[in-house]
């Protein structure tokens, strides 16, 4: 990962992003979207994670983190462990898995090629990190975040998506927990 990308300080919020190697689309399946959904929750509950928004893409992940316990790196570390051997797992179990072998073979492949890995890799290597010093950048990949959904077509509203905390930003009933930023700043662009 380069200098430029790193977990500096752990009194700043985070603007992450990780994506399933090869992009592929692995989140079209609730089992797996539920996979980072109680991890997110676990990490909150025993890690010290800070949650301040995410969003579940049918290949991606972003998420507004922080954390006053743990370091930010340890954390994510554990949290893109964990969930690639769970997701791994669950590629591999679920009988209904149309693209098991293809996706088996890609996540085979890229593990072969790093190091870093044993037997297979789920994914890419890079978080970006990015330090939300000021409340501008801060609402701005908010905003990002909630917004990506409906930039994608997959929803007209940004409340719309399951998997957001944009419903919670809304006043709607979210999938996990969340710890809302300041409402009155928050502004669609």
């Amino acid at each position: 990962m380069s200098r430029k990308y790193k977990f500096r300080d752990n009194d700043q919020l985070y603007f992450v992003s990780f994506a399933v190697v090869g992009w592929i689309d692995l989140f079209i399946r609730t089992e797996y979207k539920d996979i980072l959904l109680k991890s997110f929750q676990y990490c909150r509950e025993h890690k010290g994670l800070e949650l301040y928004a995410y969003c579940i893409m049918t290949s991606h992940v972003h998420l507004i983190i922080g954390s006053q316990k743990e370091p930010m790196a340890n954390i994510m570390r554990d949290l893109k462990r964990h969930t690639s051997e769970q997701l791994h797992k669950a590629i591999q179990q679920h009988p209904g898995e149309s693209r098991k072998e293809w996706m088996l073979q890609l996540l085979q492949q890229a593990g072969s090629q790093n190091s870093n890995n044993r037997g297979f890799q789920l994914w890419r290597q890079d978080n970006r990190p990015i330090e939300l010093r000021d409340a501008h950048r801060l609402y701005q990949k908010l905003n990002y975040i909630h917004r990506n959904p409906v930039a994608a077509g997959f929803v007209e509203k940004e409340e719309d998506w399951l998997y957001s905390s944009a419903r919670n930003y809304f006043g709607l009933k979210g999938l996990i927990e969340v710890t809302l930023l300041e409402p009155q700043v928050v502004t669609v662009t």
